[in-house]
């Protein structure tokens, strides 16, 4: 990469940025301040699936007859899926995870959740952000916790949100400042009489002799954004996508993550979401075409990277807060459930469905029972594939999956 490695900001100070500081540090988080650090090359992008994915209508117990039962307008039949064993497949517009799993580089982790779910949009969704029951406000996420953490080198920003959305808890960091941006143009000091704009910024970042944290803050910011905007502008007329992407903006999002790792940046973590999964009412055609979008464009950008050399080291997480309950509602939808698959992506997943499909006969109060707790799977990405500390981390050990060749 050499002369196009692109440097983003460390802690950066943009317009956009935001930073969740926490009164008290509790001592585990401390301790993992000390052991855990985040690889040098490897990359986790995350994809939020927001509103509750129906995880029955997306990984498909197409031969088990209480399924169809439960669903009598939106069961699907073992001919409308795309096979992936004798009793389960792929919702049929999710042509790009089939071609995924085809290839090896797709891994569908069963039956996950937590204990005791909670069916609340925002409270599910804070427990997977902050890895903790709600009994006192959290204002870390597991992902910030890891970048405070970090004990990486580097004048890049460690983690970044795309998206227009709020930046979602778990990248709540304490020391890190992590940008939430909605293109590559907020990164860019536009042009149209600029120079006059970047001798200032120079001006401002000479050091001074001696000087107050917030002038050296503030000076050495303004170089770090001159510098990225440069750098990153360079990016955009470099950049030679070798994939088709869909037109969709998860797939604009996707694209530019695409880019970003090709440019060089040693940002780690990445955070896309994708909206609109609250499937209450006349549920087959809204999810057929979420499901499309997310399946074409994870394939896309699982592609892109692999053509430009980085497939070994980039990791794709989905999840959403939960899944939705088994018996169809009188609006040919579903309500707020629990269990659901998370779905990674990527050269380095151990391909296949991983755990069971869990029973749609014995349920509690009308939803699955989850076999796998998130933070399993939190705790494989920590450890094996982030090089972290899961156990300072997440308070607890928790027993791996086997999700990584």
């Amino acid at each position: 990469m050499g002369s196009t490695r692109r440097q983003f900001i460390h802690r950066t100070a943009g317009a956009s940025a935001v930073m969740a500081l926490g009164s008290h540090v509790p001592d585990c988080w401390l301790q993992a301040a000390e052991q855990s650090a985040v690889g040098d090359e490897r990359v986790l992008v995350v994809v939020q699936l927001s509103g509750g994915n129906d995880g029955l209508n997306t990984v498909v117990p197409h031969s088990d007859d209480a399924y169809r039962k439960a669903r009598p307008t939106l069961a699907l039949s073992k001919d409308d899926v795309l096979t992936i064993d004798r009793d389960q497949g792929f919702h049929p517009e999710m042509r790009g995870f089939a071609k995924l799993l085809e290839a090896g580089k797709l891994a569908v982790v069963q039956g996950v959740g937590y204990a005791n779910p909670n069916r609340s949009h925002f409270e599910s969704m804070d427990i997977w952000h902050t890895c903790h029951r709600q009994l006192q406000k959290q204002s870390l996420g597991w992902l910030g916790r890891l970048l405070d953490a970090s004990k990486q080198e580097t004048s890049d920003v460690v983690g970044m949100h795309l998206g227009r959305e709020k930046q979602p808890l778990a990248l709540a960091a304490r020391h890190v400042r992590v940008p939430s941006v909605k293109s590559l143009e907020e990164f860019k000091l536009q042009a149209g009489g600029s120079e006059a704009l970047r001798s200032t910024i120079k001006a401002l970042s000479q050091p001074r002799g001696t000087q107050g944290d917030l002038l050296g803050f503030v000076q050495s910011s303004t170089a770090s954004a001159l510098t990225a905007s440069e750098r990153v502008e360079a990016a955009g007329k470099s950049y030679q996508t070798k994939t088709s992407y869909p037109d969709s903006e998860l797939a604009r999002k996707l694209r530019v993550v695409a880019q970003l790792i090709d440019a060089g940046l040693k940002t780690r973590i990445y955070y896309v979401e994708l909206g609109g999964f609250d499937t209450h009412a006349q549920q087959q055609n809204a999810h057929a075409v979420l499901l499309r979008q997310w399946s074409d464009a994870v394939t896309a950008f699982v592609d892109d990277v692999s053509a430009q050399g980085h497939g070994q080291r980039v990791l794709v997480m989905s999840f959403s807060e939960f899944g939705r309950r088994v018996s169809e509602n009188a609006s040919q939808g579903t309500d707020h459930g629990a269990a659901a698959p998370m779905f990674l992506a990527g050269a380095p997943v151990r391909p296949g469905l991983i755990g069971k499909q869990p029973s749609l006969t014995d349920l509690h109060d009308g939803d699955l029972k989850h076999a796998i707790d998130f933070r399993q799977v939190y705790a494989t990405v920590i450890d094996r594939w982030l090089q972290g500390s899961s156990e300072a981390l997440l308070g607890k050990r928790y027993t791996h999956v086997e999700l990584l060749a």
